[in-house]
């Protein structure tokens, strides 16, 4: 295992860091301003602040919808009804990770994609984080631009 680790973060290494579109830095600013979502529905921030698996890009979904493909220090932001349940999926090494979120409206969410070993790639999951550790996180990245999936 250790030595599929040392292979797996050489070839990040030497591949460098993977790039995404971005929005402007005037639209990137005001999300990370955390305005409250528009009437009736709720915020979904869906951000990845680690730099394991620098090399890789994940698509992120929102109820099937594409929201993006994700990078290393970039976060997605979409509106999404209020009082439902959505559900957020993220492309791994042989199938989708997902997960379910009920949100009430009026409300913004923090959801952390981050990147795993795997068994030839390294694949990808999500997890549901606080507010304050989802602004905090937010505020040190860049909006990427939406809907442009690989798959």
């Amino acid at each position: 295992m250790k030595k599929f680790a040392l292979s797996f973060f050489i070839a990040t290494l030497i591949t460098g860091c993977a790039s995404v579109k971005m929005e402007s830095n005037e639209l990137s600013d005001k999300a990370k301003k955390f305005p409250a979502p528009s009437n009736g529905n709720s915020g979904l921030y869906i951000y990845r602040d680690s730099t394991l698996g620098a090399a890789l890009k994940k698509d992120i979904w929102v109820d099937g919808k594409c929201i993006g493909e994700s990078a290393p220090k970039v976060f997605f932001y979409t509106e999404v009804a209020g009082g439902k349940e959505h559900v957020v999926a993220t492309e791994s090494e042989f199938s989708p990770n997902e997960l379910s979120i009920l949100v009430e409206a009026g409300k913004n969410y923090f959801i952390r994609q981050f990147i795993k070993f795997g068994v030839f790639v390294g694949g990808a999951d999500l997890e549901i984080i606080s507010e304050e550790k989802g602004k905090t996180a937010v505020e040190k990245l860049e909006l990427a631009k939406a809907g442009t999936c690989s798959k």
